[in-house]
């Protein structure tokens, strides 16, 4: 009998050890996975036009407040509705891995293909100024880039909480749509058809 109880407090907190491991692998592989799903998300782009994700879907139909910053290389840079000009605004940043292969191509596609009468307005979020000015001069960006170091409008006015993101604005300040991470050539094309056709 003695033996028995002896040998039964010893193997329990074995057991007890060995639960616990296995609900610490249980919830690493959990959060790995939630983090892998954010990651796969953020890279394949997360598209959303008139779509249900969040605050972007709230956006869509919104008329939105005129906003003032610092231009990334000085000057002043105003919303672009205030003055009546439809405008795609990309949200970016320099740590921003999509960012940095979203930019050149944006860039390249405006110098090549005439926006007017709409404005692509780049706003640099929560970043260093020299990043962002190394990054912008790298991917020869020509438009205008305001400089967004607090966060205040992108996640004020806004309401988003990672980059990249692309918002389409018509001329009297409503958005039209929104595009989650990078966006491709074609949708951007076509966005800036849409805005020149309101």
């Amino acid at each position: 009998m003695t033996l028995e109880a002896e040998s039964s407090d010893i193997t329990s907190p074995r057991r007890k050890r060995t639960l616990s491991k296995k609900s610490v692998l249980i919830s690493v592989g959990v959060a790995i996975a939630v983090v892998v799903i954010a990651v796969v998300s953020a890279l394949t782009g997360g598209n959303v036009t008139n779509g249900k994700l969040g605050s972007t879907n709230e956006l869509v139909g919104q008329r939105m407040k005129n906003f003032s910053l610092g231009g990334l290389n000085g000057g002043e840079i105003r919303a672009p509705w205030e003055s009546g000009r439809a405008s795609v605004i990309v949200f970016f940043a320099s740590y921003c891995g999509p960012c940095q292969g979203e930019m050149p191509e944006i860039a390249k596609y405006i110098r090549t293909n005439n926006p007017s009468p709409v404005e692509v307005l780049g706003v640099d979020a929560t970043d260093k100024r020299s990043s962002a000015q190394a990054m912008v001069k790298k991917g020869d960006v020509t438009f205008p880039v305001a400089f967004d170091p607090k966060g205040v409008v992108i996640s004020g006015i806004f309401g988003f909480d990672y980059v990249p993101e692309s918002v389409f604005v018509n001329a009297k300040g409503v958005v039209t749509g929104v595009h989650l991470g990078a966006i491709p050539k074609n949708q951007l094309a076509n966005a800036i058809r849409s805005l020149k056709a309101t």
